[in-house]
């Protein structure tokens, strides 16, 4: 494939403007400036840089974001910066998507893809992928509280009692809760519901992958094959 159409599929503009990048110099191939912008490579394993950041061919981009307070999971945020705006322009131009939505005031793992199929499996309820926050209540969570939440509170909305797949007292107001559906503000809903009230909210894994402890808030990195494993393994 011609070096300037394999820029195009990872996301750096049209194919003026990566011909452009190619051109003036800002373009390495396995470590070698490259200035021709038909040179011919094979997608699979092509690795380059652009201005200098590393970077490798990816038929699909898929992302863990430790997503900060005060962000929107939207293209169009009404009250705060969009997650969007924290990822390179690349990353956007390729349609990323975020894997479902967290609320604006809470944070931690957020799943980010451009393949449809990904995106389907990992927000659809019928799937039952387990989600496991950590709930900082304002209250202290009792027995009679992690006892509710086990055996199923009942919200306005529903017509049957949801109950958490797991529910651990960390400390007086912190306990780990377990969800495998995906409604609106389900956690809060549900703390609500069982007599106590969330002040703080970050999810930590999805399925049987974890949020890295060595991950900033409001950075991202690449899944690789590895970690997908990882989310898959639901058991």
């Amino acid at each position: 494939m011609e070096l300037e159409r394999l820029l195009r599929s990872q996301g750096f503009g049209s194919r003026p403007e990566c011909r452009s990048l190619i051109c003036n110099g800002r373009v390495t191939v396995n470590g070698v400036p490259c200035d021709d912008p038909y040179a011919d490579f094979q997608p699979e394993g092509f690795s380059f840089t652009v201005d200098g950041q590393p970077l490798v061919f990816r038929k699909l981009v898929y992302l863990a974001l430790n997503k900060p307070a005060d962000y929107e999971c939207s293209h169009k945020p009404k009250h705060h910066p969009s997650v969007y705006s924290l990822l390179p322009r690349f990353l956007l131009t390729r349609n990323v998507q975020a894997v479902g939505r967290l609320d604006e005031d809470t944070t931690g793992l957020l799943l980010l893809t451009d393949d449809g199929q990904f995106i389907h499996t990992y927000s659809s309820p019928k799937k039952k992928i387990p989600k496991v926050y950590l709930v900082t209540a304002k209250h202290s969570v009792d027995d009679l509280q992690i006892a509710a939440l086990l055996a199923g509170v009942q919200l306005n909305d529903e017509p049957l009692p949801i109950a958490a797949a797991a529910c651990e007292r960390i400390s007086d107001h912190l306990i780990q809760l377990t969800v495998t559906e995906g409604k609106y503000h389900l956690v809060k809903r549900m703390v609500a519901a069982a007599g106590n009230r969330v002040e703080a909210l970050q999810r930590v894994s999805i399925g049987g992958y974890c949020l890295p402890a060595s991950l900033p808030i409001g950075e991202w990195l690449w899944l690789e094959a590895d970690d997908l494993a990882q989310l898959a393994c639901v058991g």
